[in-house]
C-alpha cells in the first residue's frame, strides 16, 4: 500500500520539453570572420540574433552573439545602420548595450564597427551592411 503512495512522486518527470527552433535569415559573411542573422523561436517567444566572430581575438575563434529581443529592436538596429550609411566617418549610433561606428577607409570603402557592451567587436563593410538592411526590410 505504501508503494502506491510513493510511485506518483517518483514517476514525476524530471525534465520538460521545450519547442525551440533556429532559422538562418541571412548569411551576411562567410569565411574566417562569419556574420549571420538568425531567428530563434523558443516556445511562443521570438528573438533575433546577430552571430559573429569576435575580432578582439585574432588568434582564437570566439563566437559572440548580439541578441535582439523582438522585431522592433532588430528594426531599430537596421535604422541606425541605414542612418550611418548616409553619414560621415566617425558618426556613432549609440544603443543601450552596443554602439555602431562608421569609419571611412581610403581605397577600401566604408566600414561599420560594432562594439557590444561586453567588449565583443566586429566590423563589416558596406556590402555586408546592405545585405543586413535588405534582409531586415523583407521581414
Amino acid at each position: 500500500m505504501v508503494i502506491f503512495l510513493i510511485i506518483p512522486f517518483i514517476s514525476k518527470a524530471q525534465f520538460t520539453i521545450t519547442n525551440t527552433s533556429t532559422t538562418s535569415l541571412v548569411e551576411i559573411r562567410t569565411g574566417t570572420w562569419p556574420l549571420n542573422l538568425n531567428r530563434v523561436i523558443k516556445e511562443s517567444d521570438t528573438c533575433y540574433v546577430l552571430e559573429f566572430r569576435d575580432q578582439g581575438y585574432a588568434n582564437e575563434v570566439v563566437m559572440t552573439t548580439l541578441r535582439f529581443g523582438n522585431m522592433e529592436q532588430l528594426k531599430y538596429f537596421q535604422k541606425g545602420l541605414s542612418a550611418l550609411r548616409t553619414g560621415n566617418t566617425g558618426d556613432i549610433a549609440k544603443y543601450k548595450d552596443y554602439t555602431l561606428k562608421r569609419v571611412d577607409v581610403k581605397r577600401e570603402g566604408v566600414y561599420y564597427i560594432l562594439n557590444c557592451g561586453a567588449g565583443a567587436t566586429t566590423n563589416f563593410q558596406q556590402p555586408d551592411a546592405d545585405k543586413f538592411i535588405s534582409a531586415v526590410q523583407k521581414l
